[in-house]
């Protein structure tokens, strides 16, 4: 069920978190997240994720009522307004599409756990200094299109549920267990003892390049940023490192390019592509 509700003011208290897009720390400090743009809302509302509000302007309110009946919540607001302007104005820049959900960030498994409920052969993902949010909402979406069964954001990197890195997945992150560890040293450690092997993608090593690498059994693929690479400390914590074969004249692929070449390769030979 939802209320409908026609902004009188855009100083209400309750639309608070729209007034600060631009401070995503903030939300995730709250345990909220902003949805933005018609597929990433719609993928939301379709989503297991709480829904805390949804703001459109009134003339797009039909297209969401059959999602809207079908949330499991009571009294979802949803705030409408005349004009898609008057939204523009409360959030301080252009809006494309004009429709904006507030989402609760979901409590993460533990590590052991999502472990156990992953089936063999099991496919992890671990990022480590990624810091630019659009580019963890495309690896992301990788993800999510290579069937990867969880992500391990290190502590050095932006959260999954930045603004932009949710708008940048396309909503897929709502598809994606992301757990946000502390320590990613030492949990690789632990996927480790749980047989998981973890494979730096590492374009300096000249010891393993992509065509020989085995991505057939339970392994978890690491990646960094791509001006630092991944850290030593994370390095030395992997299995094995594998490189793209490239001409020396190319350093590196954005972090987004590498992990779909890893993914489609481990894809490929695991029998999906």
């Amino acid at each position: 069920m939802f209320d409908v509700r026609r902004i009188d003011s855009l100083d209400l208290p309750e639309l608070a978190p729209y007034r600060t897009l631009k401070r995503s720390g903030e939300h995730e400090a709250q345990g909220i997240f902003v949805a933005e743009g018609d597929k990433v809302v719609r993928r939301l509302l379709e989503s297991c994720f709480e829904v805390v509000s949804v703001l459109l302007p009134v003339a797009r309110l039909a297209e969401f009522e059959p999602l809207l009946h079908a949330r499991p919540e009571t009294n979802i607001p949803v705030h409408v307004v005349a004009r898609k302007e008057i939204l523009e104005r409360l959030v301080g820049f252009d809006l494309f599409q004009g429709v904006l959900a507030v989402g609760k960030i979901p409590s993460p498994p533990s590590l052991i756990d999502l472990i156990a409920a992953c089936q063999p052969p099991r496919l992890f993902v671990a990022v480590d200094g990624l810091t630019n949010a659009e580019n963890i909402g495309v690896l992301v979406r990788n993800c999510v299109a290579f069937d990867v069964q969880a992500l391990l954001v290190g502590e050095t990197c932006a959260s999954p549920y930045l603004r932009r890195a949710v708008r940048n997945s396309m909503g897929t992150i709502f598809q994606l267990p992301a757990i946000a560890s502390t320590d990613l040293v030492q949990s690789l450690s632990e996927l480790r003892g749980h047989g998981l092997r973890c494979i730096a993608a590492h374009p300096h090593t000249e010891r393993k390049f992509l065509s020989a690498a085995n991505f057939r059994d339970d392994c978890c693929l690491v990646f960094g940023s791509e001006g630092k690479g991944i850290s030593p400390p994370v390095l030395a914590a992997c299995s094995e490192a594998v490189a793209i074969g490239m001409p020396p004249t190319v350093d590196s692929l954005n972090v987004g390019s590498a992990a779909a070449v890893f993914l489609y390769e481990a894809s490929r030979q695991r029998g999906k592509s």
